[in-house]
């Protein structure tokens, strides 16, 4: 990990008690970085706490191949880095670039509806043909984010889910598969530290990431007030381009997009065809993909590096007995549940093992 120490007292900063956000990121932009803000107000503020806890994340991030990206990192998102509320710090877990030339966050109801999944079905298979090299952007809830990060994968995009709690659980449950496999051909992205709990304000906050790092947001679906509403708003206040597809008159899930065309804070699309014009992205060539171009993935190896020593020992339990259920394996390797459902997550982000119905897991290679 480079400049291990910039990032430890960046971590810490996030951390500290009794000091806002904006209050931090001024002090760290005028500083220049966390270790200088540390050195200058070490005396003024509480570290003592920031620092253990930043000391914890810095052994988990380092165990599990996490990514960490300060403000100063050039890998951080050059968008959001615009932006006057950017996170000092970024946990990432994936692999496709957050700085690709265009960028986009589809977002909506939970409660999307089977008019709302054709939408974007149609939108996302439709953008392929038209704008191959397109990073996808929504948050992993029900219902249109997700919809949204399974047809970007099924058409062959790179996708990120924006996380509203740590890189050591998946919120909602449900999302795991699709989770993994975004690791793989996308990432996982939050400004949360592990054992961070989806408390509903997380939510609200990890949408100004979701709008900030991408050139435009689209709406699908919404109810007259819901999340994606408010996604529009921040994308709209850091001057970024907001469209919606529109609903049929009178249907709950529609009065949020119908809204937002109506009091012109959105536009109207109802392709990606409108959308490419209206972006003046243009049309390449249509041509397949090839194996190995950019947007194509490393192996698995060179990815994510060797496994620990407990994940070792579930591999090698699993090779002499492969399919067990959890409970199981945790009298076998004397590993606590909490532990290991944790080790297991990572091994299912690594691609080495699969979660089977009835709590069973499948070791892959």
């Amino acid at each position: 990990m480079k400049n291990d120490e910039e990032i430890y007292y960046s971590m810490a900063l996030t951390r500290l008690t009794g000091v806002n956000h904006a209050v931090v990121l001024q002090l760290y932009k005028e500083m220049g970085g966390g270790q200088a803000v540390y050195e200058q107000t070490r005396q003024r503020f509480h570290w003592e706490e920031a620092l253990h806890r930043a000391a914890a994340e810095m052994e988990f991030i380092t165990k599990n191949n996490i990514r960490t990206l300060t403000l100063k990192d050039a890998d951080y998102p050059q968008r959001l880095r615009e932006c006057a509320d950017a996170p000092i710090v970024l946990y990432y877990k994936g692999s496709a670039d957050l700085n690709k030339q265009r960028v986009i966050d589809i977002v909506g109801t939970r409660q999307c509806t089977t008019y709302g999944q054709d939408l974007i079905r149609r939108f996302v298979s439709d953008l392929r043909q038209r704008c191959p090299d397109v990073l996808i952007v929504s948050g992993l809830a029900y219902g249109v984010d997700i919809c949204a990060h399974r047809h970007a994968l099924e058409n062959g995009f790179e996708t990120v889910g924006v996380l509203a709690h740590g890189l050591d659980q998946i919120y909602p449950h449900l999302h795991r598969d699709t989770a993994v496999e975004m690791v793989r051909h996308g990432g996982l992205l939050t400004e949360y530290m592990s054992q961070t709990q989806a408390l509903p304000n997380n939510f609200r906050q990890r949408n100004r990431i979701v709008a900030g790092m991408s050139d435009a947001t689209i709406l699908v679906e919404s109810a007259y007030k819901g999340g994606g509403l408010i996604t529009c708003r921040i994308a709209q206040e850091y001057g970024r381009d907001v469209f919606a597809f529109p609903g049929a008159v009178g249907m709950p899930y529609s009065e949020g997009c119908n809204k937002m065309i109506r009091d012109n804070t959105a536009a109207l699309i109802t392709s990606a065809e409108d959308f490419v014009e209206a972006m003046r992205w243009g049309r390449p060539p249509l041509t397949p993909p090839v194996e190995g171009e950019e947007g194509r993935l490393p192996v698995e190896g060179e990815l994510f590096g060797e496994l620990t020593a407990e994940e070792q020992q579930v591999v090698d339990l699993l090779r002499k007995t492969n399919d067990l259920q959890l409970n199981v394996m945790s009298v076998k390797t004397n590993i606590p549940i909490g532990p290991l459902t944790a080790i297991l997550f990572q091994l299912e982000m690594k691609g080495v093992v699969k979660a089977l119905a009835g709590g069973s897991y499948h070791l892959v290679n």
